[in-house]
């Protein structure tokens, strides 16, 4: 008796401090500066932009490009509103398994939740990798087109009504329902792949959700996959620290300028990547792919691989499911 009770006490704990965390960060949503539209967004300081909405940012660098033409912005922040509502719901209502098995879980409520919120988002609202993007590390196409249509790498494609998306899109998802929530997600890179991490200062584990369930890693797995990196290469590009939210929009930009050079669009790509460079200027690959495209601006036409150290997600790297995923919402 004395051990449960313990167990439903640090859980009101965890959830308080969860609720007062949202309380927070709402209130940041709630008083950050007015960003309409992509220029407005780009003109931020850094202070500002940790204020804004992540899921904002991301759909404001999706805007005009092809596969956005018929996005609404409002609608689609409502709609992460409520699944966030949704998933906490359903998240106590199983806590019991975990405080039940806790072991089952790495003994961390912290993994339990992000298994949960996985399990919602797969099994409830039916949110897929799309299977036509799913490729293998050892085997890149450099002409597959992978940034032809914009539904595929940002948060609308996800939120629409494809309900697909990519390991460009499906880590920035968990990022903004799991912050409407409280949580402390940061979004992570490695080579040609963007990941997940769980850090409240006390607690830090890496996450996959592209695949049926979630696989938790250190960061020694990033250094080998999708590709090996080097020390240099963390050093110089950035790779496995938690962004920032100025970093976080560098990525975005990155995206946005892949979708635009596979348009044809090569100064609006170079401006993007520009841009980026600016906003994480710890990352030397912006800089470099903004060179590379305006100097072969007579091949541009042709599509072209941006995962060469670029610290950008630009392939579709579907994790293993684990089997922990047998937690049905339902």
């Amino acid at each position: 008796m004395v051990f449960i009770a313990g167990c439903v006490g640090i859980g009101v704990l965890l959830f308080a401090v969860a609720q007062r965390d949202h309380k927070i960060n709402q209130s940041r949503v709630q008083n950050a500066p007015a960003a309409p539209s992509l220029p407005g967004l780009l003109k931020l300081q850094p202070s500002e932009l940790e204020q804004l909405d992540i899921a904002l940012m991301n759909l404001l660098c999706a805007q005009q490009l092809p596969g956005a033409a018929d996005t609404n912005i409002s609608n689609q922040l409502a709609t992460l509103d409520q699944w966030a509502k949704r998933i906490k719901a359903e998240t106590e209502r199983h806590l019991y398994r975990f405080r039940a098995n806790p072991t089952e879980y790495y003994s961390s409520e912290a993994y339990f939740r992000m298994l949960m919120m996985a399990v919602v988002f797969y099994e409830d609202l039916n949110i897929r990798y799309n299977p036509e993007r799913v490729s293998n590390p050892q085997n890149i196409n450099p002409n597959d087109r992978f940034f032809a249509d914009s539904r595929d790498i940002f948060l609308h494609g996800l939120i629409g009504d494809r309900h697909m998306g990519t390991c460009s899109s499906m880590p920035v998802l968990y990022a903004a329902v799991g912050r409407r929530m409280g949580y402390p997600l940061k979004l992570v890179t490695t080579k040609a792949h963007l990941f997940l991490r769980w850090d409240d200062g006390k607690e830090r584990f890496n996450l996959e959700a592209t695949g049926r369930g979630m696989n938790r890693y250190d960061d020694e797995h990033f250094k080998q996959w999708p590709f090996p990196v080097s020390e240099e290469e963390i050093h110089t590009e950035g790779y496995l620290k938690s962004l920032t939210a100025a970093e976080e929009l560098a990525v975005f930009l990155s995206l946005r300028a892949n979708c635009l050079k596979e348009a044809g669009k090569i100064q609006e790509a170079a401006d993007c990547y520009a841009h980026a460079a600016r906003l994480a200027p710890a990352s030397r690959s912006y800089a470099l792919l903004q060179a590379d495209l305006l100097q072969s601006r007579p091949q541009a036409q042709q599509p072209q691989s941006a995962h060469r150290g670029a610290p950008i997600a630009t392939q579709n790297y579907v994790s293993e499911p684990n089997p922990l995923n047998s937690i049905s919402p339902r």
